[in-house]
């Protein structure tokens, strides 16, 4: 797993509240900030895992699942439009997809904890990309692939297992990012299994 130089960690508004409210306030928000830490998430997959297959709906109104892509290089990557380098790392992912063809991978665009009036408007303004666009208001999606911080990005590779898993992003780590993809799409894809 990388882990990148810049990445957001989760509940923002949150820290706010803990350093200007009263002294009981403070103690009470960050006891149940800690409660909540500690029981937010499930554990990041690892490479090799098989990721949760359903997503959800996309912006099209699609149910969106991670088996209808098998044989291709899946991207799931988690974000949110406060996230300065969740902005950043979006047009990237955008290009990847462009460049890549949806032949060959596929870009989930997961927009994590936000109203869905603000992923209406963001996923207007990506309409013209082959990205599929999923809201995750209540954060159910991010918590199953163990999202604390974003962005987030699971590489799943053409046989469904993770292949890996980026937490963070800087422009250093693209040419990496691409080679990593590039080697991904060239192994093999398994058989899939009846189940």
């Amino acid at each position: 797993m990388l882990l990148a130089s810049e990445f957001a960690i989760l509940r923002p508004r949150t820290t706010h509240l803990i350093m200007t409210g009263t002294p009981a306030m403070k103690y009470l928000m960050i006891l149940l900030l800690a409660l909540f830490a500690n029981t937010s998430t499930s554990a990041p997959y690892k490479t090799g895992d098989t990721p949760l297959d359903a997503l959800g709906k996309s912006s099209l109104g699609e149910e969106v699942r991670i088996s209808d892509y098998y044989g291709k290089v899946v991207i799931v990557s988690f974000w949110a439009t406060w996230c300065g380098p969740c902005m950043k790392e979006l047009p990237v992912l955008g290009g990847i997809q462009k460049s890549a063809t949806t032949e060959q991978l596929q870009v989930i665009s997961i927009n994590y904890r936000e109203d869905r009036r603000q992923f209406r408007k963001i996923a207007k303004a990506l309409s013209n990309t082959d990205m599929v666009l999923i809201s995750d208001a209540q954060g159910k999606i991010g918590k199953k692939f163990g999202v604390e911080g974003i962005p987030h990005m699971v590489i799943i590779g053409r046989d469904g297992k993770v292949a890996d898993v980026h937490i963070g992003y800087s422009e250093a780590m693209l040419p990496a990012l691409v080679d990593q993809i590039n080697e991904i799409a060239r192994r093999p894809a398994a058989e899939p299994t009846e189940s």
